[in-house]
């Protein structure tokens, strides 16, 4: 099949999966050649639904070409208009910066900044290959760190992370215009959301989200790299992620998981999704003594997983002074990330029965407030030195100070989280 075929079918699966719902996003992907930014790569490859790798550090993935979907939910999320100015942080291949050029039209500007020289330059050639100059016209790119954003072109209508951030750094939003637009993959008790945040004037001045959609992306290096919130438990395959300055006894947290009880069985069904996007960001965001296991297929035999045996997988727990409260399948789980199955509570250690309960408890709640998800939350971000009267649960950052609640969701409100 030729690329163009390709390209044609990529964004038709797109646009019946309603990842794309917009005239300009469509537009943008039905023009730019995905395959001439992944040069080493078939061109069938190129126009899957994944992300492609294109750059480790010490075997650690530090740049990928996105994937598809993703970009197109991003790009939805930022509603870009012909005439905007836009500040992507994040080049990566150059794709990103090349579909919304197409959006904001020969009026409008792209300035992509990127860590790494090579991936800038990289980019340069990806851009010229597509018939898009980096040198002239819509799209600069500047090899610096995106931390500090690009003060000597703002003010920006979109400031866009394709990177994962932990904090919001003071210089995205002081570049904004009035009004608007800040996109980013913001890292919230361990899960990633992809947060549309626009500019309001207050008092005081602050972010409001405009959407929130879970997302996975490479974490952002130099200034603005945040602290790292999974260690590993010191057994080949199991981290745990816990609130970023929580203390944790790793030799503990491992004996218990060796004394574990009497599970409870429960009326809810979970699905492996819910470990991230609804019930575990929910429990993170309000309970602190909430923590996420983490387990590779090597260790899925032996350790609890929402996901089966021999897939990489992991579990919700809930931390007491000398035991803890697990989750997991009643029997066992399907390998479907979306389909829901019976779980059940297992205590681990002399107070696992009380922790148990508790966990069992919040789970009810969880059902009771209508399973609340990602897409539901509503986030604001003020300076960190902010006051502020929170009818939420609030996040203290390094830069900002979050205040997270799902509407109409009394359950979740009035929990003060120190990350």
């Amino acid at each position: 099949m030729r690329a163009d075929q390709l390209r044609a079918a990529m964004v038709d699966g797109l646009l019946a999966a309603g990842r794309i719902s917009s005239a300009p996003v469509e537009r943008a992907f039905r023009s730019v050649p995905r395959h001439l930014f992944l040069p080493d790569e078939p061109a069938a490859r190129a126009y899957e639904d994944e992300a492609v790798l294109t750059k480790w550090e010490n075997g650690v993935a530090v740049s990928s070409a996105s994937q598809p979907s993703m970009m197109a939910i991003m790009l939805e999320q930022l509603a870009l208009r012909p005439g905007h100015r836009v500040l992507e942080i994040g080049a990566g291949t150059g794709y990103n910066a090349a579909l919304m050029a197409e959006m904001v039209g020969p009026s409008g500007s792209v300035v992509a900044m990127d860590i790494d020289e090579d991936l800038v330059q990289g980019a340069a050639e990806h851009l010229a290959a597509a018939g898009r100059s980096a040198t002239a016209g819509q799209v600069t790119l500047v090899a610096a760190d995106g931390a500090l954003g690009l003060p000597e072109r703002a003010p920006y209508d979109r400031v866009v992370l394709t990177v994962g951030s932990w904090d919001i750094q003071p210089a995205w939003w002081h570049q904004l215009v009035p009004g608007g637009r800040l996109l980013l993959p913001l890292t919230v008790r361990g899960s990633q959301l992809s947060v549309a945040l626009d500019l309001l004037p207050g008092p005081p001045a602050h972010l409001s989200s405009a959407s929130v959609r879970s997302c996975a992306f490479v974490r952002l290096r130099g200034l603005g790299a945040g602290p790292e919130s999974s260690r590993s438990l010191g057994v080949d395959g199991v981290t745990v992620q816990t609130a970023e300055r929580r203390e944790l006894d790793a030799a503990g947290f491992r004996a218990l998981l060796g004394e574990p009880g009497r599970q409870r069985d429960s009326r809810v069904r979970l699905a492996a999704l819910d470990l991230w996007d609804g019930l575990g960001l929910w429990l993170a965001v309000r309970e602190p003594d909430v923590c996420r296991l983490l387990v590779s297929a090597d260790a899925s035999a032996r350790t609890p997983s929402l996901r089966p045996a021999g897939m990489d997988g992991g579990t919700v727990a809930l931390i007491a002074e000398r035991g803890m409260a697990v989750l997991v399948p009643k029997d066992d789980a399907p390998s479907e990330l979306d389909r829901r199955f019976p779980v059940a509570v297992r205590p681990y250690g002399s107070d696992g029965a009380a922790a148990a309960e508790r966990l069992a408890a919040l789970l009810e709640d969880w059902v009771d407030a209508g399973r609340p998800s990602a897409a539901e939350l509503r986030l604001r971000a003020y300076p960190r030195d902010a006051e502020i009267a929170a009818n939420g649960s609030v996040v203290h950052k390094a830069q900002s100070l979050l205040v997270l609640d799902w509407p109409d969701n009394p359950v979740a409100r009035g929990h003060i989280l120190n990350q």
